[in-house]
């Protein structure tokens, strides 16, 4: 199955071209495909930066995504020790250090940036499972909520944040093809160094 027909472009929700055919869909939708990273030797060089931008723009979002979950997870267990008698400060006295604990922060990771404090534009509340998660307003019902219904809302989260977490990986994956490729034709001479690294 060749991609050379098959189009991706960044931005927005993406969208994918086809002979006639134009389709709106998720960009993560879009790189979980096998055909996203399939072929690339016949992709022309601007197609190749497109992708390398949906992935960057992505990475940003999933990122975004699963510090804000691992924040609200951070305040149901710190609110759970607090009602067992394992914490004497209240949650407002708490809510400073657990926030910078679970703040933005240099990582490792190549794909890694200075995020925001916005949601991104892209993002679309509603659209998405982590977008119903991270809206519950369960913090401002906390004083009603029973330690057994705080456990579920937390395993809820924390079961989302794993599939963020899953598909974060898979964006590593294809950003790693993505690499691959255009050190391939930096070293082959295929194409200019400043005309593939540079944005799209």
């Amino acid at each position: 199955m060749g991609t050379g027909n098959g189009m991706f472009r960044a931005g927005g929700q993406g969208t994918r071209v086809r002979g006639d055919m134009t389709q709106q869909r998720r960009r993560i939708d879009i790189v979980l495909e096998p055909e996203f990273t399939e072929g690339l030797e016949d992709l022309p060089n601007d197609e190749i930066r497109s992708r390398r931008a949906m992935l960057d723009e992505l990475d940003t979002e999933l990122s975004y995504y699963r510090r804000m979950l691992h924040g609200r997870i951070d305040l149901l267990d710190f609110e759970l020790r607090r009602r067992r008698g394992e914490e004497s400060r209240s949650l407002i006295e708490a809510l400073p250090q657990i926030l910078a604990d679970s703040g933005p922060g240099p990582t490792s990771n190549p794909l890694d940036r200075e995020l925001s404090l916005e949601m991104p534009e892209y993002a679309g509340q509603g659209r998405r499972e982590v977008d119903k998660a991270l809206g519950d307003d369960f913090l401002a019902h906390l004083p009603k909520l029973d330690e057994d219904e705080l456990t579920a809302i937390r395993d809820e989260l924390a079961t989302t944040e794993k599939d963020v977490s899953s598909k974060r990986r898979k964006v590593y994956d294809a950003y790693d093809a993505i690499t691959a490729e255009l050190t391939r034709r930096y070293r082959e001479g295929v194409a200019d160094a400043d005309e593939l690294l540079s944005a799209n």
